[in-house]
Formats: structure tokens, C-alpha cells, sequence
């Protein structure tokens, strides 16, 4: 392998993960470990060298690969990124431009990325592949850029952009004397989604379509309306984009609905191609131009089905199902450099692989393994890259023959990180839960494990609750491993990956009978007999936290449990989560019937909880906001339940977006458990 640059400042480093090493409460274990005795295993000590790859893309003539690189920025308390180059056998890798999300334009001269720019923000660049080197600003826009796409013949770039509607409610105000110090107007909000984790309060405004040459100049705006243009493709003659919408008058209220429509360029004439009651996105015209793939399914109340590859002709007529029977949602589509079919990604029981439906509708898994694996493009001779990650490999370049998939690792970004690192192994197990539900799930054990000994049991629950766990590398595993943990995750009924009905297993029924399927694996594990079982504790966030507050409330076999950005009371989380759709995912109404909403809510269980639970959530969180873990705090202090809420700083939905705060998740989660060595001694008497 090509020896490859490192973003370090390694005293900088030192010196702030020794601050951040120093938890509220001293763990015990931590404590009795000294530093030398972890230095051979995977730590938080060397999160901050860890790297990412993404977003591998093949030059025309197929012999250099550009790609996206993240590092950790140390001061500014960010990750960074970088586009990268190499040649496509991974010779040659080298550092290219700051920026992301790198592509080719059709010749192979040039490149556009996003990178940030004057008068400030993301701005679109170009920078020219020739020996000069030369990069250019070609956008000075006040709102971000998404979605860059290169015109067939290379002249012209498209993108989306947030246009805000400057619309106001005004109100005859009279006017502020000289020097008056008034409060600021109010927000006044008319919109069903007003609001976005990660985004805050949302802009009046759609996201609408633009071209802009691709040597600079000003962006045109190519659609219009009341309806965000999502997505954008072009036709392979150059004269038109296909995008995603849902172009009718009551669509804030829809729900699950959306169509694919075609922009003429030139004139900003709009013409639907897909008129389904259901969604329909993620349209991919074929190289001849002559028909467009796409993903979607009929109207449903079912809360997960599989999407549906199909395939159109151009003018949207004769739509035809290709992989109904695969039961699995395809992703990625790419076109076969012939024509004669789509590859695609899908994920199946733990894995991700690439996928190839002829127009006949015959589909082959095209890669085998314990791998996942995310194919983002196809060359002409049929060369395939993308990023894999296994157990024990962290997420790297891959490339391969469509023809004869044998992946080659084409990068080692962590490979000085790892070097003399034992890691932790992971063993795949199936069980069996109640009504005969075959579950999947791993076992993470430490390095050097002994059957043996007796060691604590980590259960790590999925959020979604419709997602999916898999075989992929996890750093934060490798730590909790590195001090002795043995780390039960698995996917319970209601995950995706398992085909339509058994993401659909837990309608009008969450939490619920997965709360059997996660004991069920508990048990499993205990029965291999390494396993203190008076040392169990179990955590999550999100959908995971739903499941670890509901846990508590049932059972009291942990010593301790940590609730991750939980929904407790579905009554108040329903009105005031960012979005409204989470209404379908109940019978009736909350005011129709009020009864399900409370049967589903933890907070409805807490009088039996006896765990010490802590409650981590990040305090501008408006997914699961902070207020339901306040609820389910105040109920345990005033039960007198050992507890504690930790309230992230600059975090939205989740504990971990930032790097020092991944390394205190990772901390209060281990102190937290090492406070409480056996579980409470009064059983839980209610039913479930």
C-alpha cells in the first residue's frame, strides 16, 4: 500500500483527550487499568487519528478515483474534509483540494466540488485537472448548494437552493421612538413543518432547481412554485433535469407521497412522468436516454415497506417492477454501461451488497460476504468503487470487476492507528423469540477473550426503530471491548433488512414484542457462560432509548441502564417532535383515543422501575426533545430511583456529532456503569 498523509498535531491531541479523560465520576475499572495495559487496544486515546472515506467516484477513462476524506480538527472541535486522488489500482494517493462530494465532469478535465467560499458559506468550485492545477469560485450564493450535477456536455452545472419566500405577516406597528430598545418581532409560523433537527427554526422557503456555467457566471433559476424540487438528474441529451416532488395543493399534509417530474431547461416547462398514490423517487435516466429507473411503492398504513425498483419509458408510460420479489429497498441505482440493466445496493440480514436487475427482471446478488459495501459508480469497462467496512476493518476504497466481484482494498487510512492494536472479535448469532421470530445478532468480545472468565454485558439497542445494525466496524464498540465489555447488538423485530413484514411487525405494536426479542438475545448470551449476569446493563438512543426506558419499566435483570435521547410520553412527543408523521404510526388520534398512546409510553411504566437509569440527550435536540427525557427524569427523582441527566452542549438528535462529545458518551456511559455492579433486588410486579 502507498504510504499515506496523517492530520496530526499530536501534543494538541494529548493534551485535549487528557481534559476530556476526565469523567464526573471516576470509573472504577478505568481506575484499575492503568494506560500502558490499553495501550495494545483500540481507545478513545486514538479517536481523534481516526479518518473516513466516502463518496468514491471514477474519472471517464477509468484510471483515477476521487474521493472524499474526514479527519478530526483537534482545535475547532469538527471534523474536516478533503477530496483526495489516486490512481484507480491505489497507487498514487494524494491530497487534491479542501472540499467534499468531488465529481467528474464528462470529459475527465475538469472537477466541481463543495467547499466553503466568499461571501461565506458552501459555494460551488472547479478546479482544472491539467498540470496548472487552476481551481475557481464558480458560485457566490447566499444559501448552500446540493445536489451538483455535471450537463452532459460539460457546460453548464446544476444544483438546488433553498429560494426563501420573503412573504410576511405584516401588522400596523407604530413606529420605535429614537434609541428605543424593543424586543425583537415575534416568529409567526403558518407552516405544518416549521422546524428540523439539525436545521432549528426552518426558513420560509422551497428548494428549487438552478443551472449555472460551468466556467462562472450567474445561476438561473429552471423551477418554480410552492413545491421543493428534490433531487436533481440530467437527461442524457442535456435539455432537461428529472426531480422529485409532490406538486399538489394540500402537500404539507401528505403523507408518503411524492412523483417524478421532468424540467425542460430551456423553457422551465414541467411534465409528470409518475402519478402512483405512493412514493416515487430517486429517478435515473438509461445512457441511451430511453427509460428511467426508479425506487417506490403503493400507498400503505404498514410503518416500514421495502421500496420497489422499477423501470419506465422516458415519457413515464409502461412503468414495470423489477425486484418485487427481492422484499428489499434498493439504493445507489447505477445503469449498466450497456444499458442492459441497474446495479444497486441493498441491505440484507446485517450486510450491504450490490445488487443487478436485468430489464427482464431477473436480479442476482452480484457480492457474497459479511461485508458492507456501497458501490457509488460504474465505469465503462465495468470497473466498481465504493467503501466497505467488515468487523474488524474499518471503512476503506474498494474496487472491482462487476464481472468478478473480488473487492480490492484500494486505501488504509487507519492502518498507522491500528498498527500493534489488538481488536475485539465479533461473532454472529440467530435465536429464536417469542411467536418463532428468528433474530440476528453479534457479539463483540474483547481482545484476548476467555471463555473462562465472567465478564459485564453491554446490550446496545438500534434507534429507527425501522433501521438496521450491521457488520460494519464500530469504533465505539472497540473501546467498550478494550475495557472489558462484551457488547450484545442486535436487530429486533421492526428492522429493515429482513424484508417488508418484519419491519412491519411492530405496527401499532412499538415497544413491544421487541422488547422479548432484545431478552431473548440477553439470554442467548448468558447461556455461552462468560457472562456475569449480575453485571448486565443495557443503553441506546432514539428508538434505542424508547427500548431501554420501556426495559427498565418491565424487567430489573440490568444493574444499570442509560436511556439515549428517549421518547417517553408519546402524548406530548407526537406535537412537538419536528414533523407531524409520527401521527401515523398510532391507531387513532391522540384526542380521538387517548388509551394507545399511554399503553406505548415508558413514562406509563416508571413507577416499577428499580435500575438506576441515566438519561443522556443533546440539549437542541427537537427529534426526541429534551423535554420527554425532563419527564422521565422527574418521574425517577421522585421515586427516588438512582438517576442522573446529562445535557450535551452543541448537540442536536444524539450525544455524538461533535468528536469530544463522542468521547464523553463513550466516558459517562461507562462511569455510569461502573457506579453499579449487581441489579436492584425488588422485582418489577406489573405486566407488561
Amino acid at each position: 500500500m502507498q504510504p499515506v498523509m496523517r492530520h496530526r498535531i499530536p501534543w494538541r491531541r494529548a493534551l485535549l483527550v487528557a481534559t476530556l479523560l476526565v469523567p464526573a465520576v471516576a470509573p472504577r475499572l478505568a481506575s484499575a487499568q492503568s494506560a500502558n495495559a490499553l495501550r495494545d487496544r483500540l481507545t478513545i486515546h486514538d479517536y481523534f487519528n481516526w479518518e473516513d472515506v466516502s463518496a468514491p467516484a471514477l474519472s471517464p477513462d477509468g484510471k483515477q478515483v476521487l474521493y472524499t476524506r474526514t479527519w478530526i480538527d483537534q482545535l475547532n472541535d469538527r471534523r474536516e474534509s478533503s477530496v483526495w486522488i489516486m490512481n484507480a489500482d491505489g497507487t498514487r494517493n494524494r491530497f487534491l483540494v479542501k472540499g467534499s462530494n468531488a465529481r467528474w465532469s464528462p470529459d475527465g478535465s475538469r472537477i466541481v466540488f463543495v467547499a466553503p467560499g466568499e461571501p461565506g458559506g458552501a459555494q460551488i468550485w472547479v478546479r482544472y485537472m491539467d498540470a496548472e492545477g487552476a481551481t475557481t469560485q464558480i458560485t457566490r450564493l447566499t444559501e448552500s448548494p446540493s445536489d451538483v450535477e455535471w450537463s452532459p456536455d460539460g457546460k453548464t452545472l446544476a444544483f438546488g437552493m433553498l429560494v426563501r419566500d420573503n412573504e410576511q405577516w405584516r401588522i400596523p406597528m407604530p413606529a420605535a421612538p429614537r434609541g428605543a430598545k424593543w424586543v425583537e418581532p415575534p416568529r409567526v409560523v403558518t407552516k405544518v413543518r416549521y422546524r428540523a433537527d439539525r436545521q432549528g427554526f426552518l426558513e420560509n422557503g422551497v428548494r428549487q432547481l438552478f443551472t449555472v456555467p460551468a466556467d462562472g457566471g450567474t445561476p438561473r433559476q429552471v423551477t418554480t412554485g410552492d413545491w421543493p424540487a428534490n433531487g436533481n438528474t440530467w437527461t442524457p441529451d442535456g435539455k432537461a433535469l428529472l426531480f422529485t416532488s409532490n406538486r399538489v395543493s394540500d402537500a404539507e399534509y401528505s403523507w408518503r407521497q411524492s412523483d417524478i417530474y421532468k424540467v425542460d431547461v430551456a423553457s422551465g416547462s414541467i411534465v409528470q412522468l409518475t402519478k402512483r398514490n405512493g412514493p416515487d423517487n430517486n429517478p435515473v435516466p438509461s445512457p441511451d436516454g430511453r427509460h428511467v429507473a426508479y425506487t417506490g411503492y403503493d400507498s400503505t398504513d404498514a410503518t416500514w415497506k421495502d421500496a420497489i425498483l422499477y423501470v419506465m419509458d422516458a415519457d413515464g408510460s409502461n412503468p414495470r417492477a423489477l425486484t418485487e420479489k427481492l422484499d428489499r429497498s434498493p439504493s445507489g441505482m447505477m445503469w449498466a454501461p450497456d444499458g442492459s440493466g441497474i446495479y444497486f445496493n441493498a441491505e440484507n440480514e446485517g450486510s450491504r451488497h450490490l445488487y443487478h436487475a436485468s430489464l427482464r427482471g431477473e436480479v442476482k446478488q452480484v457480492t457474497k460476504g459479511a461485508q458492507v459495501l456501497s458501490v457509488s459508480d460504474i465505469g465503462r469497462n465495468f470497473l466498481a468503487v465504493g467503501t466497505m467496512s467488515t468487523a474488524d476493518k474499518p471503512t476503506d476504497i474498494v474496487a472491482f470487476d462487476v464481472r468478478t466481484p473480488t473487492p480490492r482494498q484500494l486505501t488504509e487510512v487507519n492502518a498507522d492507528v491500528l498498527a500493534g492494536k489488538k481488536l475485539a472479535t465479533t461473532e454472529e448469532v440467530w435465536y429464536t423469540s417469542v411467536d418463532g421470530f428468528r433474530i440476528q445478532g453479534w457479539i463483540v468480545k474483547p481482545a484476548d477473550f476467555n471463555p473462562k472468565k465472567k465478564y459485564p454485558l453491554m446490550l446496545e439497542i438500534h434507534g429507527g426503530p425501522h433501521s438496521m445494525y450491521n457488520v460494519g466496524f464500530s469504533f465505539a464498540r472497540q473501546d467498550h471491548a478494550a475495557h472489558g465489555y462484551v457488547v450484545l447488538y442486535t436487530n429486533p423485530r421492526g428492522s429493515t433488512g429482513y424484508g417488508s413484514a418484519f419491519g412491519n411487525a411492530i405496527k401499532n405494536a412499538y415497544p413491544g414484542k421487541d422488547y422479548d426479542d432484545l431478552m431473548a438475545g440477553v439470554d442467548t448470551v448468558i447461556n455461552r457462560g462468560f457472562v456475569d449476569s449480575n453485571r448486565l446493563y443495557v443503553f441506546g438512543c432514539s428508538g434505542g432509548g424508547v427500548l431501554t426506558s420501556w426495559i427498565v419499566g418491565h424487567t430489573n435483570r440490568f444493574a444499570a441502564a442509560s436511556a439515549n435521547c428517549p421518547v417517553t410520553n408519546w402524548l406530548s412527543f407526537v406535537g412537538t417532535t419536528d414533523g407531524n408523521s409520527w401521527y401515523n404510526n398510532f391507531a387513532k388520534y391522540p384526542w380521538d383515543d387517548p388509551s394507545e398512546h399511554l399503553r406505548r409510553s415508558p413514562l406509563m411504566y416508571v413507577g416499577n422501575v428499580k435500575t438506576p437509569t441515566m438519561l443522556m440527550t443533546g440539549v437542541n435536540d427537537l427529534r426526541t426533545p429534551m423535554g420527554q427525557t425532563e419527564e422521565y427524569y422527574e418521574a425517577l427523582k421522585v421515586l427516588k430511583v438512582p438517576t442522573a441527566m446529562v445535557r450535551f452542549n452543541n448537540e442536536w438528535h444524539g450525544t455524538s456529532s461533535t468528536p469530544s462529545n463522542f468521547l464523553r458518551t463513550q466516558l459517562f456511559l461507562r462511569s455510569w456503569f461502573e457506579k453499579y455492579q449487581q441489579p436492584p433486588t425488588t422485582r418489577v410486579t406489573q405486566d407488561n
